[in-house]
């Protein structure tokens, strides 16, 4: 049993998997980062100073009455809060891994498209004699025996 699930784990598409997951994981806190750290700060400033991660809607206070000034706050004080703002963040970072994805796929597909236009060589011609199928490197005819160019 332990043989055969060793065959299993190394297979190549098995071993291919889990490092395009690995890599995938590394590839999403770097989108994340970009989110949080990098676009969101611009945007919250051009829409008046607004920290996304701070947006959210207090739907029963916690222990410590309110207003809650930051999420944090309101999350310490258990505080039930719809986190709206975490929210637009996940889909920004969503956008842009779909975006990058749909790019890597797309020239992955001009590749692969390029490669199948490429015409193969021919290995079969036809007799202009008895008009048999023969291969191109044949110099007779096996039908009629014919002398071919």
């Amino acid at each position: 049993m332990f043989k055969e699930f060793k065959e299993f784990a190394m297979r190549g598409n098995v071993v291919d998997m889990a490092v395009g997951i690995i890599i995938g994981a590394a590839f999403g806190t770097i989108v994340k980062s970009l989110v949080t750290d990098i676009i969101m700060p611009p945007v919250g400033l051009l829409l008046g100073n607004v920290d996304f991660t701070n947006l959210f809607i207090v739907l029963k206070e916690g222990t410590a009455a309110g207003p809650y000034v930051a999420l944090t706050d309101a999350q310490t004080a258990g505080a039930v809060t719809i986190n709206y703002g975490v929210f637009i963040n996940s889909v920004i970072s969503f956008l842009i891994v779909a975006f990058a994805m749909f790019v890597i796929i797309r020239s992955m597909n001009r590749l692969k498209r390029k490669e199948e236009t490429v015409p193969a060589e021919p290995t079969i011609k036809e007799c202009p004699y008895c008009y048999s199928t023969i291969s191109v490197k044949a110099t007779r005819c096996a039908h009629g025996t014919a002398e071919l160019n």
